[in-house]
């Protein structure tokens, strides 16, 4: 999963990144642009699942989910013409799965903001405008060769030029693709556009440590309900806070959480938002070499779940021997789930569920 984060400059975006990746790549500093190139980090994906399965097999190794985030300097009113730093870090978020939108719902008067007051509601119509304007151009370029393409006749043509025009109607009316209902085919289709606003986005409150044990105020209200009005998650951190726990060793890190009556950190919130959002679950390996999680979307076969580990495990797909993590963890030992009757011989129609330890069978 590649999460692209945004925002104007000043909001916050470097310091979360800092947070997020445990790092000082991005230099966190009170003027716009600060970031000048997209950083990128990786990171693991928390999963308490794999240390008890590592004791368990005594394991020579431990590999995590990870993430991808992508740093992408601070856009600003214009960047579809190319204002700012422009049309270059709207490419990059082309390239991401899903896009984290950070949104400043702080008032502090320290912080230099770009458009001199704090306001969410005005700060994602800038960013969001630009993005659809982008979107826009895109689409009206396409549209005009597409209805040349539609009068010979073909279906397919004139069925992309239809959901061309509905898409021109929403981006004109300044609100992105994603607000619009498809069916399955039809976003078949749309995917092919390639367009910006049809990524799903996790808004993110970036608010004071006061604010954010209650989890919310006056501003983080006005994010919630925009992210209500377009199929978006939307969370409350604050970002100077989280890049302080990373500091801490993480024993004292969760005694520093708990004391301030923080039961998730910021990067577990975002996790957990974006795995929903994407429609994603993990399952898990697990053997004396390694203890794995792979991450793959709600709905997928036993096949296709082997593919991830090598194309040769879906190629050769024969069976795959399933028990559930809890299970697994209760009952201590896989000897114990057979002899409990707990481990399942699944076949080719067979869907990974999440917490799902298998091990598959195949021959190629």
């Amino acid at each position: 999963m590649k999460l692209g984060v945004v925002g104007l400059p000043n909001v916050g975006k470097s310091t979360l990144f800092n947070a997020l990746t445990s790092s000082i790549v991005a230099e966190a500093a009170n003027y716009p642009f600060c970031t000048i190139e997209p950083n990128v980090g990786i990171v693991a994906v928390p999963d308490e699942r794999l240390e008890v399965l590592g004791k368990m097999y005594n394991t020579q190794k431990i590999t995590p989910a990870i993430l991808e985030f992508v740093d992408i300097a601070g856009l600003v009113k214009g960047a579809s013409k190319g204002e700012g730093l422009g049309n270059k870090f709207l490419s990059y978020i082309r390239e991401v799965d899903a896009i984290v939108h950070v949104v400043r719902c702080f008032g502090e008067s320290n912080i230099v903001h770009v458009s001199g007051k704090v306001s969410p509601r005005d700060d994602t119509e800038i960013i969001n405008l630009e993005l659809i304007l982008a979107d826009l151009e895109s689409v009206e370029k396409r549209l005009e060769k597409t209805t040349r393409a539609a009068r010979g006749g073909d279906k397919v043509v004139v069925k992309e030029m239809e959901l061309l025009h509905q898409i021109k109607d929403t981006l004109s009316n300044s609100k992105p693709v994603r607000s619009l209902n498809f069916n399955e085919a039809d976003a078949k289709i749309v995917a092919g556009f390639f367009l910006i606003t049809t990524k799903p986005v996790i808004y993110v409150a970036n608010v004071t440590d006061t604010d954010v044990v209650s989890g919310t105020n006056k501003y983080v209200e006005e994010v919630k309900e925009l992210a209500s009005t377009e199929h978006a998650k939307c969370i409350t951190v604050c970002a100077r806070l989280e890049e302080e726990l990373v500091s801490l060793s993480p024993d004292e890190r969760k005694a520093y959480a708990q004391e301030l009556g923080l039961s998730h950190s910021g990067l577990e919130k975002l996790i957990t938002a974006g795995y929903d959002l994407l429609g994603l679950i993990s399952y898990l390996t697990a053997g004396e070499k390694e203890v794995r999680a792979w991450t793959i979307k709600k709905g997928t076969k036993a096949p296709q779940a082997a593919g991830v580990i090598h194309t040769d495990f879906e190629r050769g797909f024969i069976k795959a021997e399933i028990c559930s993590y809890a299970s697994l963890s209760t009952l201590g030992s896989i000897a114990a789930v057979k002899e409990k009757g707990q481990l399942r011989i699944e076949g080719k129609d067979y869907v990974v569920q999440d917490g799902d330890v298998i091990l598959f069978r195949f021959n190629v």
